[in-house]
């Protein structure tokens, strides 16, 4: 278990939450919604580790948080009606979902997507945060997974105490929701959750009446969280199979824990998620290591058992979601964690 420290928002305290956050460590800290659950979002390991903390987890796309619209330039790429919004509600509770730059930042934060949701919070002590810590910071609600999400310090340490690193407490949030969600990878803008940030104060802005996402989600065992969840998510070009317990001719081999069942030898290659059995190392190769098999040039890829357990859960979700059959709406999975 972790010790947490709560540190006051001050110069020192501030300056704290950027070291951790460069080194890895999971961090609280306040925007002007709610209190986010903080980790470096070009670090796989650390958003892994992000997912743990909060449990029951699920490798849902985290939304990025920067100081400012230029830092967010190096993140993604913005259509005209993204500059348009982010010049005019940013800093604020609204996040845009723009084309990746996808050595910005980490695929496991990003789900595999190919786009990436991006802020800029106005609360100041999160903005220094951010300058201070120098990348992209993931920053989903700092609250057990299912739990309402925290507007102080105390609710962040009754949920998490002992499972992340630092509380930095600069007092109750002033807005109390979660960000409002706009995707601007169309031809227009789409409104995916609402939020701090009102429809008429964007359609003003606009011009034109916002479209809503309509969900899809024919998976009935996994409702949607969040507007946007599709049963079929990051999926190689070839097909995946799970739970396999020997390797078929032309296969590619996703292993763990050092497991190679009969056919391994000859596999069109092999990557083992974590050759030491931990699952927070798992999850942080799970869709680099999809993508390299994926580029092996085998007819599929073979995906051994894994357990079940902690971040085991998430793993086997979006696995199964790599394995799922092809359908005509190939439109992404934009389910985000606050």
């Amino acid at each position: 278990m972790r010790a947490t420290r709560l540190v006051t928002a001050d110069a020192a305290g501030i300056a704290e939450a950027a070291r951790r956050l460069r080194d890895g460590g999971l961090v609280a800290l306040p925007t002007e919604t709610v209190y986010g659950l903080a980790c470096d979002a070009t670090d796989p390991r650390a958003v892994a580790s992000l997912y743990a903390a909060k449990g029951r987890p699920s490798f849902n796309p985290l939304i990025a948080h920067v100081p400012d619209l230029s830092a967010a330039r190096r993140v993604g790429m913005f259509p005209p009606a993204a500059e348009t919004l982010a010049g005019r509600f940013w800093p604020g509770p609204l996040t845009l979902v723009v084309p990746a730059r996808e050595e910005a930042t980490s695929e496991l934060a990003r789900a595999g997507l190919a786009s990436v949701a991006i802020r800029v919070p106005a609360h100041p002590v999160a903005r220094a945060v951010l300058a201070a810590a120098g990348r992209p910071i993931a920053a989903p609600s700092a609250n057990r997974s299912g739990h309402v999400s925290p507007t102080t310090a105390a609710h962040v340490q009754a949920d998490l105490d002992g499972r992340i690193d630092l509380i930095l407490d600069a007092g109750p949030c002033t807005v109390g929701v979660e960000s409002t969600i706009l995707d601007c990878t169309g031809a227009a803008p789409v409104l995916l959750r609402p939020g701090g940030l009102t429809r008429e104060a964007i359609e003003a802005v606009l011009g034109a009446p916002l479209a809503a996402f309509v969900a899809v989600s024919p998976d009935k065992e996994a409702a949607p969280l969040a507007p946007g969840m599709l049963a079929s998510h990051y999926a190689p070009s070839v097909p995946v199979r799970l739970n396999a317990r020997t390797v078929n001719a032309g296969e590619a081999l996703l292993t763990f824990a050092g497991a190679r069942p009969p056919g391994s030898a000859a596999a069109a290659g092999v990557r083992d998620l974590s050759p030491s059995g931990d699952l927070v190392e798992a999850a942080a190769h799970l869709f680099a290591f999809l993508r390299e098999l994926d580029h092996a040039g085998a007819e599929g890829i073979a995906v051994v058992p894994l357990p079940r357990h902690g971040l085991g859960e998430a793993i086997a979700d979006r696995l199964r979601r790599a394995a799922a059959p092809r359908s005509a709406d190939r439109s992404p999975d934009l389910t985000f964690r606050h």
